[in-house]
């Protein structure tokens, strides 16, 4: 049965008093010294935009979009700007988060037929998923972009894979246009996973990231210099109202930072703990582990509807130029 209003607001509350919640446990943690420099800050910047979205009804199902890469009103539009890229016609090989704002791009993906690599959600239970759009019924191309398809239609990969990808499409919260400085969820996956696409060899510096955001999630309040080793900064964004490309300022990791990742994070993840034990394997030596971490809450897991907020189908009147006072959009 579909929820009804009260009961989604009702569950946007409940998400926010997690936010604050989690919100006070990171700033107490650092504060003590406890967990090093988490990025208390960017928290704020996240709870700013999933709050805005909600309030503005620019947020689509899965609601409420707090804790999650946000789902958004015309998202498909995104995908748009993304056929239209040089980068994306060239490219063979395209790896896509498997968040719901991207499914079009996936979508897109199979059609031009190019190969497309999903990473397994929070890497819960495995590592990637490779998609050949030949071995795929083309009606069926919009079901294999699904969280289930990729699970019917994909082919799992190991560590030891050889490939190379030719674009990278991850999700945002909040994207700096100025310098490709992004925030994701924060629990770093996106992070991890071309970190460890790194250490296989499938990318490089050269490797075109392209982030499909909502123009309010554009930010100014996201510094260079506050952005650490290990974040990944994007060098094209796509709205459904735009293309800009970023004038590059930020290196990219080189791989996976094993003393800035934390104990709680390794602990949860199966296929970085593989990868772990086969580099300390080859090398002979125990890699560092990074300090403690609060891990944040993970989004609720509902029934996601079939509705795309109160505009479905229909451009926002909502001003693009998103939450205003610091860090409004550009």
């Amino acid at each position: 049965m579909p929820e009804t209003e009260q009961e989604r607001l009702q569950r946007d509350d409940e998400a926010r008093d997690r936010m604050r919640a989690h919100m006070a446990a990171v700033e107490e943690a650092e504060a003590s010294g406890r967990t090093g420099d988490r990025g208390s800050w960017k928290w704020a910047i996240r709870k700013r935009i999933w709050d805005y979205m909600e309030e503005h009804d620019i947020a689509a199902n899965p609601r409420p979009v707090h804790h999650r890469i946000p789902n958004f009103v015309n998202a498909e539009l995104t995908a748009k700007q993304v056929e239209a890229l040089p980068e994306f016609q060239k490219a063979q090989w395209v790896k896509v988060n498997p968040d719901s704002p991207q499914a079009s791009v996936r979508i897109a993906t199979l059609r031009a037929g190019k190969m497309l690599l999903v990473p397994q959600p929070r890497l819960r239970t495995g590592f990637f998923s490779v998609l050949n759009p030949t071995t795929i019924d083309a009606g069926q191309y919009r079901f294999a972009a699904t969280q289930q398809g990729v699970v019917q239609y994909g082919q799992p990969i190991d560590l030891d894979a050889t490939l190379k990808i030719d674009l990278i499409v991850i999700g945002s919260v909040a994207v700096n246009p100025e310098n490709g400085a992004r925030l994701g969820k924060g629990e770093g996956f996106a992070e991890l996973e071309y970190g460890m696409l790194r250490v296989m060899g499938a990318i490089d510096d050269d490797t075109p990231v392209v982030t499909c955001i909502h123009d309010c999630q554009l930010v100014d309040d996201i510094p260079a210099d506050k952005m650490l080793i290990h974040d990944v900064p994007v060098d094209i964004i796509c709205t459904p109202t735009r293309t800009i490309r970023v004038n590059r300022q930020l290196p990219k990791p080189k791989g996976i930072y094993w003393d800035q990742l934390s104990p709680q994070k390794l602990a949860s993840i199966r296929i970085l703990q593989k990868l772990k034990a086969k580099l300390e394997r080859e090398s002979g030596t125990t890699l560092p582990t990074g300090p403690d971490e609060v891990l944040p809450p993970t989004a609720e897991r509902r029934d996601k509807g079939k509705g795309k907020g109160k505009d479905k189908g229909k451009s926002s009147n909502v001003d693009a130029q998103g939450p205003k006072g610091k860090g409004k959009g550009k």
